[in-house]
Order: C-alpha cells, then structure tokens, then sequence
C-alpha cells in the first residue's frame, strides 16, 4: 500500500524547504565538476557568443531560464529532491555522442552533449518530477549553445535565388554567378552576413521564448517555432531583394548596400513584432490557472534524501560523463593541434611568371602557396579551424569555390578585395571536403595514427594597392582559378604525397 509524501507545511515559505539544501550543494558540485570536465566547450561557446553577432543573444539565455523557472516555482509546491540512478542510462548515451562528435570533430555536437550531461545530472540529483515541473527552462537552455553555422551555405544561396526570382518577376536586367547578382548599377554580392542566420537564430530563441509564455498547447507551441524559422528565412530574402531594387532606382549598388545589416535589423524587428502581433489573439497564457501544488504518491515515508544517496548518484552520474573524456585523453596526446608549414612551389599558367622563392608574378599580383601537414592524431575540427583562420572569418567577405580536377578548393575575398585566399585538404593522397565523410575517415584515422591530413593555401596579394574596384576584384578570382585549375602535376600532387606519409 502506497503512502503520500509532500513536503512539510510551508515549507516554500522558508529560505529552503527541508531537504532541498543538500541536493542543490550536490549539484553545483557536480556543475564545477561538468564544468572541469568540458571546459573547452564552454570556453569555446562563450567565445562565440563574444565574437559573433549571430550568437550574441547566448549571454540573454541563461537569465531567462532563470526567469522562467522563478514564474514556475509554484509547481515545485509539494515536491522534494529525489535522486535516482536511473538517469544514468541516458546519461551513457549522452556520453557516447560526446565521443562521436569528438571525434568527427563537430564542436557543437561535444556540446550539445555536455550540455545534455549537465541537465541529466540535475534529474539524477532532483528526480524527474522536478525535471517535469521545470521543463521548460531546462529546454530553453539549448540556445546556450551557438549551433546551425552548418546552414549558412544553404541560407545563401536561398537568400540569392529569392534575389533572382524577385529581379525576373519585376523585369530588371540582370546577371548572376552563384552568390554573385549584376544589375547595370553595380554588382551585389550575397555574403555569410547576408544569409540571414544571425535573424533565423535569434528569431528562433525570441519564438521559443513567446511559445513558451504566451501559449500552452503543443501544436500552437510547435506552429510558432516553424513560423519563427521560415518568416526570418523569407524576410531576409525579401530584405535581399529590397536593398538590390533600391540600388536600381538610386543608379548606385554601393549607396543601396550601405548599412544594409542595420537596416535588416530594423527590418527583422518589425517582422518580429507583426508575428507578435499576429499570435496575440491566439495567446492561451491567461487560459487556465496555474496548476496548483501536487501530493506525490509513492512507496517511501515523508523525509528529505540521504545524503550517501545523493553523492552516490552524483557519483555516477560523474563517473558516467568523465568516461569519454578520459577514454580521449587515453588514446595519446595529439602532437598539437597546430600543423607544420611546409613551402611549396606553384605551376606557372600562361601569363605568370615564377619568382625565385617559388611565388608567381601575375598581372601585378604575387601569388603564394603552401602546405600545411596535421598530426595524424588530430581530428577534422583542427583542420578547419586552420582553414577558416588562414582564410579569414569575415562573414562579409565573398565566399565561392574551385573545381580542379578532383579537388574542390574553397576561396574566400575581403570585401575591399585586398585579401584573396583559397584553401584545399587531402587525406590518405585524395582531396578530402568538409563533409561528414572527411570527418569520420579522419576521426578513425586518428585513433590509429594513420596518415596525415594536409591543408594546401594559396594567398594572392595585391602589393600594397589598396582596396580594389568590383572589376578588378573579378579579375583577380579570374586569375586564382586559373592558377589553382593548373595545379594538378604541381602542389596538388605535393599536397597528396604528403597526405599518404605516415
């Protein structure tokens, strides 16, 4: 026969109720614990959020978990800690795709699972009915972790066939090269800034925000999530297309582009604020009363947890998330993450000549390779991380990519054209992507310490001219093409030869 256990009589009223103060210390040590255990992760993350302002709106994140919890606390009337193991099953999942993602190198993965780890652990020490009550700032707790960087591609090239569709609907002349749009006013070019990420992520955590307040059904809740994707997606492209027709009519793409993201952000506002407006006579905040403190039912007697219970739990819970990191740190160091230059000569197209330290002299340029050897213990992440440093991280910047034989080498140009960089890897003596292929070759790769994954960079440098008109800035991607497509016998088959080498 079942007993009924609640807390004692006014015991919310107090600074703590009874049995709560020892589970709430088990746990911040348990967080400092996660926190040690995973502190790249979190380092990294709040690097982004400083550094990105797709993700500024992470710092915003955690005071409004804390929010929402505080406008749930009447639910935890009733309720004591109770800790269970039984959250470490899941926790050994979590764990193991803390391993899979490192090593196929995929940061927001290894975060997404410390993450996972850290709410896992709260359930272990609180147990799942508190879990249940705090749902919702638990979940909100997911935008901690500055994640769809991935999609920025794709965002890119939705945002310029929008650009293009609108142009043929409304028959003004124009011309486009993927991310390239012409129009006889000038020429436009649809960058990382431009792929309306920054608004999709931010539109994303405002919408969780507002489903979860304002609205207390699945479907309206999971309704306002979709529309909080695909509105910003669209109203980028529209904005897109704005800023391209306004350089139509004033004869000028430079004075239509100028401050175009804070425009788009004036823009994403008012979008923001008519979804808003539109979900308000829907809203189900005020449909019904807060539920009102439960009595638990179950097979123990009143009385907080034991403290041998909770550290027990605690315990596990630790043991169970350190195992992938020390199963990492048992498979050898990684020689360093940074790789070792290595100078290499470039083939000489028709046009260009070759100086004595191996550059090219082409058209005023000067063009310069050089080859980049990895650890073979590394994983993938390294490899692009040093992609995306050589090559610049400006989200202004044109992005666009080479095919040369089998290699696919992705280039990227500043805004002024005075920095004009293109990248390519192999592995195991064929070119290798960024794709997830490349990464779980390289990821079993290291647990071996196979070969070593090559990096080849050619930087073209313009001698001190200045910033570079479009014409010009076209003519010096003209001229990197046609340098890299004749690379094949040269610093291609350099880059594959070293990428076999043990």
């Amino acid at each position: 026969m079942s007993t009924t256990r609640t807390a004692p009589p006014g015991a919310l009223a107090g600074a703590l109720p009874q049995g709560w103060g020892p589970a709430l210390l088990v746990l911040l040590a348990s967080f400092a614990a996660l926190g040690v255990l995973f502190a790249t992760e979190a380092a990294t993350a709040v690097e982004t959020w400083d550094r990105s302002t797709a993700y500024n709106h992470c710092w915003l994140v955690l005071p409004i978990a804390a929010w929402l919890a505080w406008q749930r606390r009447a639910r935890l009337a009733g309720l004591v800690p109770e800790p269970t193991a039984l959250f470490a099953i899941p926790a050994l999942g979590a764990a193991l795709a803390w391993l899979a993602a490192e090593r196929l190198g995929i940061m927001e993965g290894r975060q997404l699972a410390a993450l996972a780890l850290a709410v896992l652990a709260a359930l272990s020490v609180l147990g799942w009915r508190i879990g249940l009550a705090m749902a919702a700032p638990l979940a909100y707790l997911v935008f901690l972790v500055p994640f769809g960087a991935f999609a920025v591609p794709a965002l890119q090239r939705v945002t310029a066939w929008m650009i293009v569709a609108g142009l043929q609907l409304l028959g003004i002349t124009h011309y486009a090269d993927d991310l390239i749009i012409e129009i006889p006013s000038g020429t436009f070019l649809v960058a990382e800034a431009c792929a309306g990420l920054r608004f999709a992520i931010a539109s994303l955590a405002f919408g969780a925000l507002y489903a979860l307040v304002m609205f207390r059904s699945p479907g309206r809740r999971l309704l306002v999530l979709v529309l909080a994707i695909v509105v910003p997606i669209l109203a980028n492209g529209l904005r897109a297309l704005g800023i391209v027709v306004l350089g139509h009519h004033l004869g000028s793409a430079e004075a239509a582009a100028a401050d175009h993201l804070i425009y788009g952000w004036v823009f994403f506002s008012a979008v923001l604020l008519a979804l808003v407006l539109l979900g308000l006579p829907f809203r189900q905040d005020t449909a019904r009363p807060e539920p009102a403190p439960q009595r638990i039912r179950t097979g123990e007697t009143a009385g907080p947890p034991r403290a041998a219970i909770l550290l027990g739990v605690a315990a596990l819970q630790l043991a169970v998330a350190g195992a992938a990191p020390a199963l990492v740190a048992g498979l050898g160091p990684e020689e360093g993450g940074r790789p070792v230059a290595v100078p290499a000569a470039l083939t000489a197209p028709e046009g260009c000549s070759g100086l004595p330290s191996g550059e090219l002299a082409c058209q005023g340029l000067v063009l310069s390779a050089r080859l980049l050897v990895f650890s073979p213990r590394v994983t993938w992440s390294a490899v692009t991380a040093e992609g995306n440093r050589v090559a610049g991280e400006d989200d202004e910047a044109l992005t666009f990519s080479v095919r040369a034989g089998d290699a696919t080498w992705r280039g990227r140009q500043s805004p002024d054209g005075t920095r004009l960089v293109a990248v390519a890897a192999w592995l195991h003596g064929v070119p290798a992507g960024g794709g997830f292929r490349s990464r779980a070759e390289q990821g079993w790769n290291s647990l071996g310490g196979g070969s070593r994954p090559v990096l080849a960079v050619v930087t073209v440098r313009d001698q001190g001219r200045g910033p570079r008109d479009t014409a010009s800035r076209l003519r010096d991607r003209t001229l990197l093409r046609q340098v890299l497509e004749g690379q094949g016998g040269g610093l291609a088959a350099r880059a594959a030869e070293l990428s076999r080498e043990p």
